[in-house]
């Protein structure tokens, strides 16, 4: 009991968006919600923030079961407002948006008190651009999908470092292999919300909609 009344005291002491944070005016916002992402991203990146396209993606199975994980935002169709990033059809995330190809994606930046939030359907590319991707990455990224199977249970590390092993020659043999299960996904976003975060918690919350080929923008109560 003691432990846990220390660690709340210990949260309820941390400081959470201190500031000092940007202000958002929304009558600037632009009209396709594609533009301020890029444009919030951007100013993170420019101000340092670590690991800015990191984000979470959230997947349901068909009971409607959900599940979360975090991952890296590999490019956006700023025009579409279409996210992309890489998976393994094989593992949970791969298998959950099979069943249901619909997903939730979130940034959260505290250096400038921003929120990101994203539903929308989940398409997948054609092989060519996985293949594409895929040889882009690193040699220790590629390494790494051929080491066994995502999600999938693991004995214990001796197994992993055979399984490491094995990837490491099969691609020293065949350096342009790609694997069948390498994925890349775009979700289409038909809401996106913009959360602007306030010292005082008089947070700004703008949301966009997807309405035909245009979108439609409204506030929201903090």
């Amino acid at each position: 009991m003691e432990a846990d009344e220390s660690l709340r005291s210990r949260l309820l002491r941390a400081p959470a968006l201190a500031g000092p944070l940007p202000p958002f005016d929304t009558g600037r916002a632009p009209a396709r919600p594609g533009e301020l992402f890029v444009r919030w991203i951007g100013e993170a990146l420019d101000a340092g923030t670590g690991e800015p396209q990191v984000m979470t993606l959230s997947t349901a199975d068909r009971q409607g079961r959900p599940s979360a994980r975090v991952l890296l935002l590999r490019d956006v169709d700023v025009e579409d407002c279409g996210f992309v990033f890489a998976t393994s059809s094989a593992s949970r995330k791969g298998r959950e948006l099979a069943d249901n190809p619909r997903a939730a994606l979130t940034w959260y930046w505290p250096a400038q008190g921003r929120q990101v939030r994203v539903t929308g359907r989940v398409e997948t590319a054609p092989p060519r651009t996985a293949r594409e991707d895929f040889l882009g990455r690193s040699p220790a990224s590629r390494e790494a999908a051929f080491t066994g199977r995502t999600s999938a249970p693991l004995s214990g590390a001796r197994e992993y470092e055979h399984a490491r092993a094995r990837a490491r020659e099969h691609l020293a043999a065949d350096p342009l292999a790609v694997p069948p299960d390498h994925t890349v996904c775009t979700v289409r976003a038909d809401e996106i919300e913009f959360w602007q975060g306030s010292a005082d918690r008089h947070h700004v919350r703008l949301r966009y909609l997807r309405e035909g080929d245009g979108w439609t923008r409204d506030l929201l109560w903090p």
